[in-house]
């Protein structure tokens, strides 16, 4: 990374902001930032858990709390608890709400057109393909990786999509009871680990790593969700496994 590359990023992000209105005090022209508008947006139809909202906007909890009550206090959103968890929020949207998740919806697509309208078609299509490609690339940036409890709500989620996805790979199925599979890979303290990759709170790849002895580990239930291959994630999870092996405790 070099000087270069940082300003090239801040100048990115100079035009993006700017192009996309950022800076407008009443976003596409609705009456409220975009700040506002997003949240709404991304609450949607059908609703939302406000502590997933949160992770996925990267809110803090203050922010967040200042951006319902706006919407709240205009009739679009509501804020109830969770029936099945008191310790969750459900978000939801008002009839009012639901109109003006349209209207964005409609607006968002009418800027789209006058953005790629002046373009040819060529143009056109080198411009998609970049913001495909930036996109990727800002996902693969956003990863976050960290060692987890292998009894994880994140953890089992992760176990589980690769379990299926084994069991739909193979022939004659799979049986996550047999060859070892069932059990912990890290059952002594110190001596192996579970890590769980997430973008914008949400796992999207785990693997975990044990000691058989002073110098070999085994590496099991490697798996990255579809939406994030093609990102590098992969070889990211195996260089953290790998760094995690080297600080076992093997005495």
């Amino acid at each position: 990374m070099n000087d270069t590359d940082i300003e090239q990023l801040r100048r990115f992000n100079r035009a993006l902001t700017l192009r996309i209105g950022v800076l407008d005090g009443s976003y596409l022209g609705r009456g409220r930032p975009l700040g506002q508008a997003r949240l709404l947006f991304e609450i949607g139809p059908e609703g939302g858990d406000l502590r997933l909202l949160r992770e996925r906007l990267g809110l803090d909890s203050g922010y967040a709390s200042r951006l319902l009550k706006s919407l709240a206090a205009e009739g679009l959103v509501t804020v109830e608890d969770d029936p099945d968890d008191k310790r969750r929020r459900r978000l939801a949207l008002t009839p009012e709400g639901r109109a003006e998740h349209a209207a964005y919806d409609a607006l968002s697509d009418d800027f789209a057109r006058s953005v790629l309208g002046p373009l040819s078609a060529a143009q056109r299509a080198r411009l998609v393909a970049a913001m495909g490609e930036v996109e990727r690339l800002m996902a693969a940036a956003a990863v976050t990786i960290a060692v987890e409890p292998e009894d994880s709500a994140d953890a089992r989620h992760c176990v589980e999509a690769y379990y299926r996805e084994l069991d739909r790979r193979f022939e004659q199925g799979f049986d996550p009871g047999s060859g070892g599979y069932a059990s912990g890979a890290a059952k002594d303290a110190g001596k192996g680990c579970f890590l769980v990759a997430r973008l914008d709170g949400r796992p999207v790849g785990c693997g975990a790593v044990r000691a058989l002895d002073a110098e070999t580990g085994e590496i099991k239930r490697m798996w990255v969700a579809p939406e994030a291959r093609g990102t590098g994630l992969a070889r990211r999870l195996l260089d953290a496994l790998e760094e995690q092996a080297r600080g076992f405790d093997m005495r």
